[in-house]
Parts: structure tokens; sequence; C-alpha cells
């Protein structure tokens, strides 16, 4: 065990914060804490790491363990290079290493007692650093740049020149290197693409020791964790298995515990319409009856009112008409802006479709939606709408809301006829519940305008839903409710976004967009990336299979010969770096002879011959490494 909690108490004023956490993680525990935005889980993190201290409660760690702690508050020097400020990590073994190297000089100057001092240091040192595989720094910088999004081109750039989501991924990168006992990391996927998300999945999935991650992306944490850790209503509950297994438990932990409450409920209002009826009597008898029966309801262990009872949760979208089969037809389109977008894409979405469109970022996925809305011209080719296709258009970023309204005027004057009950449902699920929902939309932040634009687009009975990222600015609660709409929603959807887990659960077709075609995907989102991995083998035997047919005899023999060469050159190569790293080891053992290191002469000679043959041993590691 490397970190237990117990008992862990907070409190700001009146509110409670955290109630006795309290929770263990072992040695390479991969483990999830998630809970509703405000619910507490960067307090805790802060709390681990003595940024803030608890009111009560103990937290315990072996003597030596280690936390590193990844937020999106940075500490970087800008002066630094992206390359440089990596390197600060391995200050200690640049440090030791340059000790190498003036204890290697002294070697040559001092004798006797002395020298023998220097020697057991520069042992000692030297055992220190392959212990800890520290010689490999530089390999390990590049590695990490490189899985984060950062070529080599960018590896000399200074910090001060990088954009903010630049800056958080070189911050991650710091972290990952210092490889800390156990790591705290506070949504580090804000900022990557998801190459490089599946990079650090992969990453994280082999970390030798604990990682500890609060993250709204629950694809990301499928992938890694095995144990979820809740907090709710400030008290934590441990889940073992990955995110979807936490989910499946708690949704029936969930249906247990509202059946339970409202039997109770049930129950408590018999009981109290009994007393009363009791009490009405008047009677010596009948009112000592309605004191005792009072005294056990009040004994009763109250369960206490769930979250979001079904009242509150249920989001029932459906649209007032039926969508016809061909819902929208593209053909041969285009666009470019100073530079080309795409050209001659052609797809057709067809009812009752949830049609997830991928793609990189700048491909164009948001212009051709404006493009369908009519919003955007077309350089070439045509878009048919079916006839009686109602659309529902969602733009995180161009929010059509009235500054001077209330949430709630802004739903109940666009939906009339919709009860305040109604209205009062639709906006919890989008996290707006009791006074919230008299804010002023001009008083709202950017997400919380785009959670009010999105309830309003889930109530407008659209048959036809076009959704522009609708998962961002949403807590988890609030995004699976989302998806569940979305599943048994009776019209058609076609949505752009970057939530996988979201795609996963939604999506019944897949259009991936290309600069030059649309690719189409019959399933969700895992199915796509098998169908990635399929076409990306097909092709690499396409191109064997063309090159193979292109070349003739004396070419095939030609590319043979080269191949040969290049694997005799490797072994060659091997057997050199074995043998100079046998000589450097014979090297270290005959400095610790007392016939040589009493000899400054000799000593200065092995030494300077061992420098040579560190030097060509690097040579030979750059050699090997374009030839490998």
């Amino acid at each position: 065990m490397v970190l237990s909690c117990n008992n862990i108490n907070k409190s700001y004023g009146i509110n409670n914060i955290l109630i006795n956490i309290s929770f263990n993680i072992n040695e390479k525990d991969k483990v999830a804490l998630v809970g509703v935005n405000g619910a507490g889980k960067s307090t805790l993190f802060k709390i681990l790491i003595g940024d803030i201290s608890a009111d009560s409660g103990d937290i315990s760690m072996p003597k030596n363990v280690s936390i590193g702690y990844f937020s999106q508050n940075l500490n970087l020097n800008e002066q630094n290079s992206i390359f440089d400020e990596l390197l600060t990590v391995f200050k200690d073994t640049i440090e030791k290493e340059n000790m190498l190297r003036e204890l290697e000089e002294k070697m040559s100057i001092y004798k006797g007692e002395e020298l023998e001092e220097i020697i057991k240091k520069h042992t000692d040192i030297t055992e220190f650093l392959n212990k800890n595989n520290s010689l490999d720094y530089n390999s390990r910088i590049r590695g990490v740049l490189k899985g984060l999004g950062f070529d080599n081109n960018f590896f000399d750039t200074k910090i001060s020149s990088l954009s903010g989501g630049q800056k958080t991924r070189v911050a991650l990168g710091k972290i990952l290197l210092k490889e800390p006992d156990i790591l705290l990391l506070d949504e580090p996927t804000n900022h990557l693409d998801i190459k490089a998300i599946q990079w650090l999945e992969g990453y994280l999935k082999v970390y030798p020791k604990a990682v500890f991650i609060i993250s709204h992306d629950r694809y990301f944490l499928n992938k890694i964790v095995s144990k979820v850790i809740e907090i709710e209503n400030s008290k934590a509950k441990t889940y073992n298995g990955n995110y979807s297994v936490y989910s499946n438990k708690k949704q029936i932990e969930r249906e247990i515990l509202i059946k339970a409450y409202l039997e109770q409920q049930k129950e408590i209002k018999r009981q109290e319409e009994v007393i009363k009826k009791l009490r009405s009597y008047n009677r010596e008898k009948s009112v000592k009856r309605a004191e005792s029966r009072q005294k056990l309801l009040d004994k009763m262990e109250k369960i206490e009112k769930p979250e979001n009872l079904p009242s509150n949760m249920r989001l029932v979208l459906s649209p007032k008409d039926e969508c016809p089969n061909d819902v929208i037809t593209v053909e041969n389109i285009s666009k470019s802006f100073t530079t080309p977008l795409f050209s001659n894409i052609s797809f057709e979405v067809k009812k009752d479709e949830k049609i997830a469109l991928v793609g990189a970022n700048g491909i164009g996925k948001t212009t051709l939606f404006k493009m369908i809305l009519g919003l955007i011209s077309l350089d070439s080719g045509k878009i048919k709408i079916g006839n009686n296709v109602s659309i529902g258009y969602y733009d995180q970023g161009q929010q059509n809301l009235d500054e001077n309204n209330t949430i709630f005027e802004e739903i109940s004057n666009s939906y009339p006829n919709l009860k305040n009950e109604e209205i009062r449902n639709a906006l919890a699920v989008f996290v707006f519940t009791g006074d919230d929902v008299f804010k002023k939309i001009s008083s709202l932040s950017g997400g919380e305008k785009g959670r009010v634009a999105l309830a309003k687009i889930m109530l407008s009975k659209a048959n036809f839903l076009i959704l522009d990222e609708p998962t961002n600015h949403l807590d988890m609660a609030s995004k699976e409710i989302l998806e569940t709409a979305l599943q048994n929603y009776t019209g058609t959807c076609l949505y752009i976004s970057h939530d996988r887990y979201f795609i996963n659960n939604t999506a019944t077709k897949i259009i991936e967009l290309t600069p030059n075609k649309m690719n189409i995907y019959l399933g969700n989102y895992d199915y796509y990336l098998e169908k990635l991995k399929e076409n990306q083998e097909d092709i690499k035997e396409e191109i064997k299979q063309v090159s193979n047919n292109k070349l003739d005899w004396k070419a095939q023999k030609e590319e043979q010969a080269r191949e040969r060469k290049k694997a005799n050159e490797l072994k060659k190569l091997e057997q050199k770096i074995e043998e100079i790293e046998e000589k450097i080891k014979n090297l270290d053992f005959n400095l610790t002879l007392e016939e040589v290191y009493t000899n400054p002469y000799k000593s200065k000679e092995i030494l300077e011959e061992k420098t040579k043959l560190e030097e060509e041993l690097s040579f030979l590691y750059e050699d090997w490494e374009s030839l490998a």
C-alpha cells in the first residue's frame, strides 16, 4: 500500500466538502476519482499533496514515497526551450554525471587512501545511475515529447512562444518523466488530440507505479483504471473495475436506493396519516397510541433522498413529425478558404441514423455543418434536404440566447406550452437546479450558456438534430443522461464529438471526413478503431504487393541485397557495441586495482582510453538507432 486516507474531513464555512473520506491505493493501482463538478475531487488532491490542510483525518504513506501532481496550473520557466525544460527533471542525474567527470580527473592526481575514496565515490554514483536507469534520459525525453504531439522541430522552441494548450502538454511531460510513486493527474487529456490521448493511455497502462486520475474522459478511464472512487454528497465509495463496471453498478445501486426511498416515504406518509387520525379522536388512549407511533417514526433510520430522482433525470426527445427516409443527400461538394479544406465529398443521412462525424482538427467538420444549414456557401456540388425535415442545430460557439432573460425565461419563452415542472426537469439534466434557473443569461460563463442552448435544442421537437460538440461542459451524469436520450430519440442525429465514450454509446454509423473523400463505418467507435487497424494492415499489404509487382527480378535482387547489407551492418554494430561496453567494464575494474590507482600515470592513461571509448559508444548508438 502506498497511500491510505482515513476519515478525511474538509469544510468551508457551513459547507461540508468532504466527510469521512477513506480509501487505500496500492502499488501499481490505476484509480479514477469521479464525481459531479464541485464534488471536491480537486480539493482532495490538494489535501494529498499538502497544498491545503484537512480539518481532520489521517493520510498515511510509507517513508520516501513520492507524489507527482499534474493540474492545469503550470510551473514552467518561460525562457527555457521545450527540451531544456524537460531536462530540468533530470537535474540530479546531470549533476551526478558531472561529478563522475570531476572524479575521473582527480583519479590521475591523487593516490593512496584519497584515491581509494575517490574510486569508491565513482563506483557508488555509477551503480546508482545504472540502477535507476538514469543514463537514457535524452531518449526518454524525446519519446514523451513525440507521444504528446511535439516533433523534433519543436524541441528548441521557447516555452514563452507556446500556446496555453502546448504549455499544458509540456507540464504533463515533466510530471510523467519524474515517475513518482503516486501520479496524481487532474484532467490530463485536456488539450490533447486523440492520437496523443491514445499514446497517454498506453503509457499509463504500463506505468510501473500508482496512478490516481480525475478525468471526464470516460473512454480514457475505461482503458486505464481498475478501480473507481466516487465522491457523492461529500462521501466516498470505492468500486472495483473500470468506468463501465462502476457505471453499471452505480445504476443498479441507484435503482435499489430510489425504490427503498420511495417505499419508505410511502410508509412515513401512511404513519403520519394514522397519527393524525388518532390525535383527531382527542381521547387519552388514542393520543397515547399516536405519541407511541410518533416516537417509532422519529427513531426510524431515514434513507437520504437520492439526487436526481427519475422525474428529474428523465429527458425524452421526441420529434413532432416523422423524418422522410432520405434526410440529406450530399453530392460532390467542395470548400476552400485560403487553402482547400475538402473536395468532391459525398454521403447520405438516412432516417433514424445516429451518425458521428470525425476527422482531424481543422479538416472542416463544423464548416460542413454550416454548409448543410445554408450558413456557408458551397464552392461546388449540391446538398439536398428531404421534405418535412425539421433541423435543430447546436453550435457551441454561437448560442442564440437573449442576454436579458433568466435561464428559466429563455426556455419558457421559447416553449410557452411547457409546464414549470417540465422546464425545471429539463434544466436539471443540464445541471441547473434550485435558484440557478433564475440566473441571468448575461451572468453565465461560456460553458453555462452552451448548456442552456443545448437544453433548448433538446426540447425543440426537431426530427433532425445537428450537434457540434454537445458533451462539452457537461459533467458525467449529464453526459450519460444525454446519451440515453439520444439512444431513445426517434429522430435522426448527426453530430461532431471528441468524446469517444459518447460516440461509442450513441453512434450507429461513423463518417470520417478526409480532404478527398468520406470513409463510412457502420458501427460505433470501437468498430471504427477495429476497421482502421484492419485497413492499415491491408494498406501495408497492398503497398508490399504493388511494390513487388513493379519491381523486376533485378530490382528485387538489389532490394534484397540492400536488406542483407543493412542486416549485416546492424549485426556488426551490435557486436562492436558489445565489445566496447565490455572494454569499458574492464577499464572500470582496472581502476579499482591497487597497482593502477597508486600509479597516477597509469590511471590517467586508462581514464583517457575510457573517455575515448565512451565517445565512440555514443556515436555507435546513434548509428544503431538510425539503422534499427
